[in-house]
């Protein structure tokens, strides 16, 4: 199985996952043509995409959805509350046809969708949209999970994150950064609130609980691009781990920050 950030941060999301014969997306929060570049570096055709899998309606995640879905009838998943906020967000384009409503899938919390060769469990998080998710994707003994978004973590998130091969968790933005910056009072509460983002702290935290021995690569993502710098994020990062309750240190682990403009590189589990 293959995982790629073709994009992440607070401008656009597109994860790739996928293996030899099945392929999928983790949102599509960039435009088609930035989505169409993605995949063809990693060798894989819009046509070829068997699904895409959308985490909530904000523009970060479906900026692109509308154009690619006209282009390629790609069935595209979420809960129903997601989807139908989707559907009102995407205005149809006379140049482009018609939105192809029937590509919409719904899907359950905690009620696992196959696809293909791929397992994918869609997880709650907390965050200020319709119906937000998190996914887990597995793919015989090997998992991999995208989980951003999320104004807090609780035991039930640590549940859906044990045991993973790779991981690409938030790491939104530097508290201290976020309190003295021109971001208006009620957008600061927000992003803090539990409804909000996490913090490069809290994301540390949250590593701490599921660090183990198989987490072959750990992505930072969606960083804010005003209350955030890459080199500050994995700081923070490493240094709650090393704080954190458990035997492991930063070093331990390949973790590397999802830029918003760059690919990542392509890991394989």
């Amino acid at each position: 199985m293959r995982f790629v950030s073709i994009a992440s941060g607070s401008s656009g999301n597109c994860i790739y996952i996928g293996s030899e014969r099945t392929h999928i997306l983790i949102d599509g929060g960039i435009s088609n043509k930035r989505i169409e570049q993605g995949l063809n570096e990693i060798g894989v055709k819009g046509s070829e995409l068997d699904g895409i899998f959308i985490t909530h309606e904000h523009s970060d995640h479906i900026k692109g959805l509308g154009v690619f879905a006209r282009k390629h009838p790609v069935p595209i998943f979420g809960t129903k509350d997601t989807l139908e906020a989707v559907a009102e967000a995407i205005v149809p384009d006379k140049s482009a046809g018609a939105y192809p409503r029937e590509l919409l899938r719904p899907v359950l919390p905690d009620v696992d969708v196959t696809v293909g060769e791929l397992t994918v469990k869609p997880f709650r998080i907390d965050h200020d949209a319709a119906d937000p998710v998190a996914y887990r994707v597995q793919c015989g003994r090997k998992s991999v999970a995208v989980a951003t978004d999320m104004g807090h973590f609780d035991q039930y998130i640590i549940d859906h994150l044990l045991g993973l091969d790779a991981l690409l968790l938030e790491s939104n933005h530097d508290v201290r950064m976020l309190e003295a910056g021109p971001y208006p009072y009620f957008l600061k509460r927000r992003i803090l609130g539990d409804h909000g983002h996490l913090s490069n702290e809290a994301c540390g935290r949250l590593l701490s609980c599921i660090l183990h021995d198989g987490l072959k690569k750990i992505f930072l993502g969606h960083l804010s691009k005003e209350n955030n710098y890459e080199e500050l994020a994995y700081e923070t990062v490493c240094l709650e781990i090393a704080q954190g309750d458990n035997p492991y240190g930063a070093k331990d682990f390949s973790i590397a920050v999802a830029g918003r403009d760059r690919m990542s590189e392509i890991v394989t589990v």
